[in-house]
């Protein structure tokens, strides 16, 4: 008897322990864990590094500027002797300075003395520089296309971790609700077990049962105590991993309770909505893209390239050579490619597989979710038939006991025939959470397929509560 009490005392304090932790909903753990989600945090990181990968393809349509500076050293100064200057100058002034130079009995050669420095030995220059692209045959369009089915993917795949992220909360906080159910249940079975011991020892101690009678409902008791304790020791497991999965250092305690709906919405809206949201699909169309911009920039390999270019001198060394050049210059130019060495038809082709592929995945993607949305639809309607169909066990689970119980008291029924029947009782009632625990996990697979997260709140407000016995929470 003392035994039994100690067992009872440990059970009520840790439930006085899990009852004293922050309670929280269904609806709210989901908020909370969109806030605290490690692997969110790196898919929202992934999107914006392709948002900005995707800004600064716009930076392509601008003209490139640069500032140079050089610095040359020839092996030797630029220089021009006269004879040079005027023996290949063809003009009036040089055959008149050579009739002068026969007067005075000299001829060209006789000017090789006289030189002018060109340009020095080591010359610095330093310029702007402008090309400014105004056609590449598509291939900037094509980059900036690719960029931002990149970005539209990894949205996706932001999207796809949120619904991955929904029904683990939903595993995980589920189970801890169940986990609690099925203590309350053997909680009950402890105590229903310890009444009919205690009746037991009262009966051998008149003479109305036999010995093995009571070493039966002690036996029966110690086995109660021990799936208690077990039963207890499951939903301090789940309990702390639901805590550690939101990111909390205080002992999260549900205060969701396991529920059914009579009735769900056709199947074709479970269908329809999950085959236009479903992000999945979303990722099939961003590849899709991707490869359409591939072949376009593959085709722009065919086009010539019109750019226009500028050159501004900034400095120059005081030479005749830097006083020759023009200060500034502008221009257009063309690059018409003739042969390439980057297989630009196969390259083609194989673009044009890649969306060939997209779209069968996409088509195959589409067949899939049908299967699996009318999988899900049917495990929770399955779930639903369940729970309702072990109302009439559970009244004839009852009433068999309360039988048993008479029975035994009036020494007209064995003390098995009473474990009997309260672990039947105990085995219907956990059946039936096991059931609702079923309906709900299809029923937030059916959200998150169909991107309708947020309406869990109207699925609860239309709910059957399990357990009846507690009152209905405020919140879902």
């Amino acid at each position: 008897m003392l035994k039994t009490v100690h067992v009872l005392l440990w059970c009520s304090l840790c439930y006085v322990v899990s009852a004293n932790a922050a309670p929280i909903s269904f609806v709210q753990a989901w908020d909370l864990l969109q806030r605290e989600n490690n692997s969110l945090a790196a898919e929202h990181a992934n999107v914006e590094r392709y948002r900005h990968l995707t800004d600064a393809t716009s930076s392509l349509n601008l003209p490139q500027i640069s500032i140079g500076a050089n610095y040359t050293h020839l092996d030797n100064d630029i220089t021009l002797s006269g004879e040079k200057i005027f023996g290949n100058t063809k003009s009036n002034i040089s055959s008149s300075l050579a009739a002068v130079l026969a007067g005075l009995n000299l001829d060209l050669s006789s000017l090789s003395g006289f030189t002018t420095t060109i340009s020095q030995q080591d010359i610095v220059t330093s310029s702007v520089r402008a090309i400014w692209p105004i056609f590449t045959g598509g291939r900037i369009t094509a980059a900036q296309q690719g960029a931002e089915g990149k970005q539209q993917e990894a949205s996706a795949h932001f999207k796809m971790e949120v619904l991955a992220r929904y029904e683990d909360l939903a595993k995980y906080y589920f189970s801890v609700v169940l986990a609690k159910e099925v203590v309350q249940t053997r909680q009950a079975v402890v105590k229903g077990l310890t009444t009919h011991r205690d009746n037991a020892v009262k009966l051998e101690q008149q003479g109305q049962i036999a010995h093995v009678e009571r070493l039966q409902a002690d036996a029966s008791l110690d086995k109660a105590i021990v799936d208690l304790k077990k039963a207890q020791k499951n939903l301090d497991i789940a309990q702390n991993a639901l805590t550690k999965i939101l990111g909390q250092t205080t002992l999260v305690e549900p205060s969701g309770q396991l529920f059914i709906n009579t009735t769900l919405p056709p199947i074709s809206v479970f269908d329809g909505q999950t085959q236009q949201t479903y992000p999945g699909l979303a990722i099939l169309d961003a590849k899709e893209k991707q490869a359409k911009s591939l072949a376009k920039a593959e085709k722009g390999k065919y086009y010539p390239q019109v750019y226009l270019y500028g050159n501004y001198n900034l400095y120059e060394e005081d030479s005749i050579a830097s006083q020759l050049q023009p200060d500034w210059m502008v221009g257009i130019g063309v690059s018409i490619p003739i042969t390439e060495n980057t297989g630009r038809g196969d390259q083609l082709q194989a673009a044009s597989s890649a969306i060939t592929q997209v779209r069968y995945l996409r088509a195959q993607a589409l067949q899939d979710l049908s299967v699996l949305v009318q999988k899900t639809y049917l495990e929770a309607e399955q779930a639903i038939e369940e729970v309702q169909g072990l109302k009439s066990s559970l009244a004839l689970a009852k009433e068999n006991l309360r039988l048993r119980e008479t029975a035994f008291s009036q020494g007209l029924s064995t003390s098995v025939d009473v474990v009997d029947a309260e672990l039947y009782q105990a085995s219907i009632r956990t059946q039936q959470s096991v059931a609702g625990f079923n309906y709900l996990i299809a029923l937030t697979r059916l959200l998150a397929l169909s991107s309708e997260m947020n309406s869990f709140d109207h699925y609860h407000h239309s709910a059957i509560f399990l357990n009846t016995a507690q009152a209905s929470p405020t919140h879902p």
